[in-house]
């Protein structure tokens, strides 16, 4: 029986839950997934330019999981790429640095229950407009 996988550490869940390719119907659409650990891969080696130790140290994960990681999400987004598919981004192992919620009306993300204002484009306000982000890890 393999070993339990151990939580990924990210820092905040994506400003998106996805992306879509441009001027197909959605309901014509494909779709592939885009695991959190996937995302947070990605955006500490090509957004913020870490090397591999350093994102890998920051994810508490070994290297060659990293460099697996890395692999597996650059797979993903060719797949979308090219067969024009849509990518959703949820799930996964992984441990936030703190609570996160999104707005069910405007989809902002908001990081911690104290920090919930109330969105300018939203007509009303509560708690019960808030989706729990850290509760849809798999």
């Amino acid at each position: 029986m393999p070993r339990p996988k151990k939580n990924r550490k990210i820092s905040h869940p994506p400003l998106m839950q996805g992306f879509k390719p441009f001027g197909i119907p959605r309901n014509r659409l494909g779709a592939v997934t885009l695991l959190y650990d996937e995302y947070e891969a990605i955006r500490l080696l090509d957004y913020e330019g870490l090397n591999q130790d350093q994102a890998a140290e920051r994810m508490n994960v070994s290297r060659p999981t990293l460099t697996r990681i890395y692999e597996q999400a650059r797979k993903i987004i060719a797949q979308a790429l090219v067969e024009g598919q849509m990518i959703n981004i949820e799930g996964g192992n992984v441990l936030f640095d703190k609570e996160w919620f999104r707005c069910r009306r405007c989809y902002k993300l908001i990081g911690g229950i104290e920090n919930h204002v109330r969105c300018k484009d939203c007509n009303s306000f509560g708690n019960d407009e808030l989706i729990p982000i850290n509760a849809e890890e798999k």
